[in-house]
């Protein structure tokens, strides 16, 4: 290898920001570090959170030198601008500051690691003005290692600041954010990223067509790291040329806007079999079924767009060659037509991501959405069936195996609607006497919605509404899983057991307020809080089988019959509503008859 090879440094590394200056896209982090520096008011812990690549560690080794920079002069205080010249900027940009720690949760989660950390908190810096510890993925840590670190991360030294980044803050005890000073990273808007690899690239000295780094940004979905990471990539496969739109579409596996387009017409003609061909065209190309689904997704919310405001994109060279298709289509389609269209397509990609051949799984979304091609906007139905005395033409419907037996019905990108006759009874239809083939409006019947659950007013009663709206598995958590330290109308603290599902909270809090209307505050706690339901049932029943075994009739039963056993007791006055163990059948656990 050449010293140029041995040498080279990914543009992720290269150009990492040394400064806040330096950081695009956090301007609210950046200002609310800069009045706390300033006014001397600085937290002793502080966890940040976001997706990938939007600066999370960079931000701690930012403010690490920050806090400790003493400026060229050596005589230099916290600043929000560090010089990089003092011996603390170099030796924290260097990694070699012994008083600066960075630790990775990932693979140090255990609490003997939390235990060596919380030891050296004791001891002064050696030389900085301040001892910071960063740990990365701090949620990786284990329960007892949270636990092992709380008091200290209470009442730290002065001398000491904790810096924390994860990328999955719901997984961080409410224990320890309460003691962090919380920021949240933004994911990096796709304008700025553009700009941002537009002076990387300049830097390199690399040409690329504008368009290029319009997917490149869009690929990054916010992270500037993963942007940079495919821009090193697209710098590769150019081989010292300009950076291609067409080469970054191959290499990110995204179809060309103008097969795009042509799909999206075949499929709102209802030709299913042109739209698998040109699927099938795009597959063999390269193109990810996924990628191809979510450019339609795009595309229809583009169209829609121009469908309600005829300038957008006006003036964006991204999408200034998609306006002139764009425009004649957006116009033919309503907007009825391409909310369905987005429906269907949002729904469709849930399932490719899940499905075990994406390809067709794509394409039993693209025949769905052609087999509705067809089908008349619901206003127009309405307006059909609520015209007394008029019809529509029975000729005009088709027959459920999509054959027309008549006049054609009109797809979505011609002509007007039509009223398939197979499907007659899901608009409440009927055929009256004396006027045959004429379709008359009759009053359909709906179910009342139903209305909100009442608000539960103890624990075993939200047990109880989960079992009454089937949720077993959740149920069976929280009455075997789940310690309750507090609980009032919503408002739920719970300590889960090892058993437990990570989401749990999440999720209880969730369908409660579904069910309820109303909003429900779920928190884990730390705290021992009371037996779980199973616990408690299993220390009744006990408790039953002693007074049982204490009475006279049955302790000379049990005399009479040596070697016999209490194996169950009902209890008739037993409330039916309470929660029982959803491992015994009813009868055993003290629903059965006396």
């Amino acid at each position: 290898m050449t010293d140029g090879q041995t040498t080279y440094r990914v543009l992720a590394r290269k150009y990492r920001p040394a400064t806040f200056a330096e950081l695009i896209g956090q301007e609210a982090m950046v200002r609310t570090l800069t009045n706390a520096i300033a006014t001397g008011r600085i937290a002793h812990a502080f966890i940040l959170t976001g997706v990938r690549g939007v600066g999370k560690t960079t931000t701690a080794r930012i403010l690490a030198r920050a806090l400790n920079c003493v400026g060229p002069d050596g005589k230099g205080g916290p600043t929000i601008t560090p010089c990089g010249q003092c011996e603390p900027c170099r030796a924290i940009a260097e990694d070699r500051h012994v008083d600066v720690l960075e630790m990775d949760a990932a693979s140090r989660t255990g609490v003997e690691d939390i235990r060596e950390l919380t030891d050296g908190v004791r001891y002064k810096p050696v030389t900085a003005r301040y001892k910071v510890y960063i740990i990365d993925e701090v949620h990786m840590l284990s329960r007892q290692a949270f636990n092992a670190l709380l008091k200290t991360l209470e009442e730290p030294p002065p001398d000491v600041k904790f810096i924390f980044a994860t990328t999955e803050i719901q997984k961080v005890p409410i224990t320890v954010l309460s003691r962090c000073q919380r920021f949240s990273l933004r994911r990096v808007p796709a304008e700025l990223l553009e700009a941002h690899y537009a002076k990387v690239l300049e830097a390199e000295k690399v040409a690329a067509e504008p368009a290029a780094l319009v997917l490149v940004a869009r690929a990054a979905d916010g992270s500037v790291r993963d942007g940079l990471s495919l821009l090193d990539q697209a710098i590769a496969l150019s081989g010292g040329a300009a950076i291609a739109e067409a080469s970054v579409r191959d290499m990110l596996g995204i179809a060309d806007k103008g097969l795009v387009f042509d799909l999206l017409e075949t499929v709102l003609k209802g030709d299913a079999a042109g739209a698998l061909g040109r699927l099938g065209s795009l597959y063999d190309g390269g193109a990810d079924p996924v990628l191809v689904v979510q450019d339609l997704l795009d595309l229809v919310h583009f169209l829609m767009r121009l469908k309600l405001t005829p300038s957008a994109g006006e003036g964006d060279p991204a999408v200034e060659g998609e306006r002139g298709r764009g425009q004649p289509l957006a116009a033919k389609l309503s907007v009825p037509v391409l909310v369905r269209a987005w429906q269907m397509l949002l729904k469709g990609l849930s399932e490719i991501q899940i499905a075990p051949s994406p390809l067709q799984a794509a394409e039993m979304v693209l025949v769905r959405l052609t087999h509705v091609a067809d089908l008349p906007a619901p206003a127009d139905v309405v307006k059909a069936l609520s015209t007394e005395g008029t019809g529509v033409p029975a000729s005009s419907a088709r027959s459920p195996s999509g054959t027309s037996t008549g006049t054609a019905a009109p797809s979505m990108l011609g002509g007007g609607p039509g009223i398939p006759s197979a499907r007659r009874s899901a608009v409440g239809e009927s055929e009256p006497t004396g006027a045959p083939g004429m379709l008359r409006a009759t009053e359909p019947t709906t179910a009342p919605a139903p209305g909100p659950e009442p608000m539960p007013q103890s624990f075993a009663e939200v047990v109880a509404l989960f079992d009454r709206k089937r949720e077993a598995l959740l149920r069976s958590h929280l009455f075997a899983n789940a310690h309750l330290v507090r609980f009032e109308p919503g408002r739920i603290e719970l300590r889960p057991t090892e058993g437990a599902p990570r989401d749990l909270a999440n999720r209880l809090g969730k369908l409660l307020g579904d069910w309820t209307g109303e909003r429900w505050v779920v928190s884990i706690s730390q705290n021992e809080g009371e037996p779980t339901l199973r616990e408690q049932a299993a220390a009744r029943d006990e408790t039953l089988r002693h007074e049982a075994a204490a009475h006279p009739l049955v302790r000379a039963v049990l005399d009479a019959f040596p070697g016999a056993r209490i194996e169950a007791v009902r209890d008739i006055g037993r409330d039916a509503a309470a929660p029982l163990d959803p491992e015994l059948p009813a009868d055993e656990a003290g629903e059965g008859e006396p």
